[in-house]
């Protein structure tokens, strides 16, 4: 690939939804997108629409899209100039673009270095306390449980136990008193260990009935950074987020101005460069808030920011990746409106959210104004129980929240899943729930509702 151009040729090393919002986004570049698939996804609709596809191994993930060595392989053996991770399996990886970068291909994201500092929660706090930007009272990575009461004690109880590694709420125990410490850190430093390879843990002060609020940002490879705003992501089960939107509702202007401020200078604190999101909470009774983690990849919610703000943030990804310039300064981005997505998986919430795959004999998806619908699946094809159970996106935009609200009642009634349960009885649910509709719930909210 040339110097500041876009890729002329790019493998899509994901599956589902975020294969399609890739490839889509490649082919209204002009670029040539290449799937890649196990062999539980050789029908898949992401396969079907690419422009050409790469055989990747047995089902099991560890076995095909988790394997670095078959995702060069493939970008090499298909002529790829560049690799988009999307998001899970090897995005956050920093082993996938060292791999490239020895095999002369780009990869859509930030540099090894950069995912390895920020991927390590401890570090990361680090820079942002480097950035200025608030952190949640919290330890170094300790070796001891002992070490953790000692430590859990000088900030007060209750207090967080955290993987010092990953994500996706893996690794994370609240403790209460300080005699439930010695049990919690052995668990969470086992989780730890099985998710990430990593036992580290580290201890954080506990914000009560916090918010989870996330900064969208952009960074080219020429030192320019700006934020598209905020996403409220507080609708969580089980640390996993179901509903998200944007704007936050009810966040003081003043505030929304000083979290995206914090995102941009962490970001140009650490070098980053590519799409990213810097996570916050807020403390809904004084307004403070406290850095939390960055996401060095696209994330399932990005679309929700492209509604709001009219920004393609995929195919920005393809052009900073391709050393392209931003094409916006930050004085000329502006938001309109309110978008709220639902997640559409195959579990069924009256089991206990147990995973239901299957084949899909009826998907229908809402349409009409303000409704956008991200999907890697059709009426016909089946949901593997190898993966991520994500079947849909539902996302609404309206001038306001009262008519994305509307909207979002109209489209949940549309939308029609049949052959496996989903989650789709229960954002109907939500939307009829008056505290979503007013705008006042936080990180517990959700799973009061669900014992309620």
């Amino acid at each position: 690939m040339g110097a500041a151009s876009l890729p002329r040729k790019v493998l899509v090393a994901n599956r589902g939804e975020i294969a399609v919002r890739v490839i889509r986004a490649c082919q209204d570049l002009g670029i040539t997108a290449v799937a890649v698939h196990s062999e539980a996804d050789a029908d898949a609709l992401h396969v079907a629409l690419a422009d050409e596809a790469v055989a990747i191994g047995p089902a099991p993930a560890r076995s095909s899209y988790l394997d670095v060595g078959r995702i060069v392989d493939a970008a090499r053996t298909a002529g790829c100039d560049a690799v988009h991770p999307g998001y899970g399996f090897l995005s956050e990886n920093p082993a996938l673009p060292r791999a490239l970068a020895e095999a002369g291909i780009a990869f859509v994201g930030p540099s090894a270095e950069v995912i390895e500092q920020v991927g390590d929660k401890v570090a990361a706090r680090g820079a942002a306390k480097a950035a200025a930007v608030p952190v949640v009272p919290g330890s170094d990575r300790l070796d001891t449980a002992e070490e953790a009461v000692g430590f859990a004690t000088d900030v007060g109880f209750p207090v967080l136990l955290k993987a010092a590694a990953g994500g996706g709420g893996r690794g994370i125990r609240r403790v209460d008193e300080p005699d439930e410490l010695a049990t919690a850190f052995a668990e969470a430093s086992r989780e730890a260990e099985a998710a990430f390879g990593d036992g580290g843990v580290f201890v954080e002060k506990c914000i009560i009935d916090a918010r989870h609020v996330e900064v969208q940002i952009l960074a080219d490879a020429h030192g320019a950074v700006v934020h598209l705003g905020e996403r409220e992501c507080s609708l969580q089960r089980r640390r996993q987020k179901l509903v998200e939107e944007s704007p936050a509702p009810g966040l003081p202007a003043g505030l929304r101005k000083e979290l995206g401020a914090a995102a941009v200078r962490l970001a140009t604190e650490v070098g980053y460069r590519g799409a990213g999101t810097v996570e916050f909470l807020v403390d809904p009774h004084t307004w403070s808030f406290y850095f939390i983690e960055v996401n060095a990849r696209i994330q399932v919610e990005h679309g929700v920011t492209e509604l709001v703000t009219g920004v393609d943030l995929v195919v920005e990804q393809l052009r900073i990746a391709g050393g392209l310039p931003l094409p916006l300064a930050q004085d000329e981005i502006s938001w309109s409106g309110a978008a709220i997505e639902f997640r559409i998986n195959a579990e069924d919430p009256e089991r206990g959210f147990f995973p239901s795959p299957g084949r899909l004999t009826l998907l229908r998806l809402p349409a009409g104004p303000g409704v956008r619908v991200d999907t890697g699946f059709e009426t016909g094809r089946s949901i593997p129980p190898y993966y991520d159970s994500l079947i849909a996106k539902v996302m609404v935009w309206g001038s306001d929240r009262e008519q994305a609200l509307a909207r979002a009642r109209r489209a949940l009634a549309e939308l029609a899943v049949d052959g496996v349960a989903s989650t789709a009885p229960l954002h109907r649910r939500i939307v009829g729930w008056d505290a979503f509709r007013g705008g006042q719930f936080h990180t517990g909210s959700l799973e009061r509702f669900l014992a309620g």
